[in-house]
């Protein structure tokens, strides 16, 4: 059986094909089935997400076009149209791929975690419509274990390489017990949201959510546990603030200095934590001058962050390395698998050769011929069959000249030189 990855990604596709291609998580059953039905697949993963749709297939044969050809006629797609975007791997270059894509190498933010748990999803999927076989099932099991070992053996995911991820790294680094810490978040866009979910899942003691649409803001809170509030009630409840992080398209600053220094009178100046990732800007710049407060900016952050991406990309190299020998490490195990069907043939053979010999026996034996003879004969008899092949392959090695096949075979049954082959 072969191997093959094929699929589309960010880098191959835009997002206008790539939503075309998706899959639904409901439909990926379904589908798996589909695929197993009509595009030749004995067994088969889907993996979809925002920025890639790819199948992992195992193959009777090297053929690909019917996997291709199905997931066109699956989305209603020209397979003239979707050919350019698509790219495939087959066998070893499958397995480095699939490695990549788990350990956060092929995403379009370097080194992101989220893609080994929609990986699982895939494989859970996969696993729930009866569409993995051997050979999948010990990929994908392999590709876990690789992702794990590069999370723990590399800083591939320790420096947060974007603005969210940042700016709450930050509040981590002042505020070690952030549990015991309110965060006031101000605005409910898909930035503010992402800040709010990294807050949340690092223990925030309490949440605040501050938006012009206090509607927006309550969904987003009630979904974190948090409170929702409205931006003219930001005065009444900065003084409770440990963490304040502004971003909003607001035109106008939304904390002024007078404020602020009211607040940390209120506080007794325990110190706040501020970010502004807005442009233009909520929060005064003149903020940082005040005693108990640190500001950044969108643009330190980016400081931080380039920082960052420059140790991810140390750590990606150092992760290559491990996915060059985990691949290799997959392959040998392949390898294995391919030889099994031919030390199954071996054994077949040599059992009706043992089998027929031991018949005659028993026959000799039945018609009265002396015990000693025939097992002589039964002995001399399966050494002469089962010897032969490797005899005959021997001789017409060296016949031919065949320096490389005489070494194979003197290998492979652990021949010395000088010793006969009869």
């Amino acid at each position: 059986m072969s191997l093959l990855a094929l699929g589309l990604n960010h880098q191959t596709a835009p997002v206008g094909v790539r939503e075309r291609v998706a899959f639904a998580p409901d439909r990926l059953c379904p589908a798996l089935q589909d695929l197993l039905d009509h595009g030749r697949a004995h067994e088969a993963l889907i993996l979809s997400t925002c920025n890639r749709t790819e199948l992992y297939c195992g193959l009777k044969d090297n053929d690909s076009r019917p996997v291709v050809e199905w997931l066109g006629n699956y989305h209603t797609l020209r397979i003239a149209d979707l050919r350019p975007y698509l790219y495939q791997h087959a066998e070893g270059q499958a397995v480095r791929h699939i490695l990549r894509v788990a350990s956060g190498l092929d995403s379009l933010v370097l080194g992101e975690p989220q893609i080994l748990g929609q990986v699982k999803a895939a494989y859970q999927a996969a696993s729930r419509a009866g569409a993995l076989g051997a050979l999948l099932e010990r990929l994908f099991q392999h590709t876990f274990a690789v992702a794990k070992q590069v999370r723990t053996d590399t800083r591939i995911g320790a420096s947060p390489v974007s603005v969210a991820f940042a700016a709450v790294g930050l509040a981590k680094q002042i505020f070690a017990d952030l549990p015991r810490r309110t965060a006031l978040l101000i605005g409910a866009g898909d930035t503010i949201e992402l800040v709010a979910r990294h807050l949340h899942q690092m223990g925030i003691g309490r949440l605040i959510v501050a938006n012009r649409t206090l509607e927006r803001a309550h969904t987003l809170a009630v979904s974190l546990a948090g409170y929702a509030i409205a931006l003219e009630e930001i005065a009444l409840h900065l003084g409770e603030a440990d963490i304040v992080i502004a971003s909003t398209a607001s035109p106008g600053l939304l904390l002024e200095t007078p404020l602020v220094r009211r607040c940390l009178k209120q506080r007794r100046h325990r110190p706040m934590f501020m970010v502004d990732l807005a442009v233009p800007r909520d929060i005064d710049p003149a903020v940082a001058d005040l005693d108990d407060v640190y500001l950044y900016t969108v643009d330190d952050l980016k400081d931080i962050i380039q920082g960052n991406l420059r140790s991810r990309q140390a750590a990606a190299r150092q992760a290559e390395e491990i996915i060059d020998n985990q691949v290799e490490h997959f392959m040998a195990w392949r390898r294995t698998q391919d030889s099994a069907d031919s030390i199954r043939a071996l054994r077949l053979r040599a059992e009706a050769m043992r089998d027929e010999a031991l018949a005659r026996a028993r026959r000799q034996l039945a018609q009265g011929k002396d015990p000693t003879e025939v097992l002589g004969l039964l002995a001399h008899t399966l050494t002469n069959k089962l010897i032969h092949p490797p005899c005959a392959g021997l001789r017409e090695a060296a016949a031919q000249g065949d320096i490389e096949m005489l070494t194979l075979i003197q290998n492979l049954y652990r021949l010395h030189a000088g010793k006969p082959c009869s």
